[in-house]
């Protein structure tokens, strides 16, 4: 069963809780898998941030970036940490 992110609720800083479609509950900081132009916008703007929202089960911000809600329930490693040619580890 794959599970997905339900909802999510900012807490402080690059914080936030995320409900997952198996009804765990996690307090993820964020702060970690903000890297990138994407995401540049969203560490700038304490507003931006804050306008996170679930969309098809992913975090996601009006700028069009997203977070693959695996990595944050698996704990895996964000993809710009990861050599391009390593697949995601679950």
């Amino acid at each position: 069963m794959l599970v997905r992110a339900k909802s999510v609720q900012p807490l402080t800083d690059f914080v936030v809780r995320v409900t997952f479609t198996d009804e765990t509950v996690r307090d993820v900081d964020l702060e970690p898998y903000l890297r990138g132009p994407v995401f540049e916008p969203i560490r700038a703007q304490v507003e931006l941030f804050r306008a996170v929202r679930v969309e098809y089960g992913a975090l996601t911000w009006p700028n069009g970036a997203d977070i693959d809600p695996d990595v944050l329930y698996h704990g895996g490693t964000p993809a710009w940490a990861r050599p391009a040619d390593q697949p995601e580890a679950a």
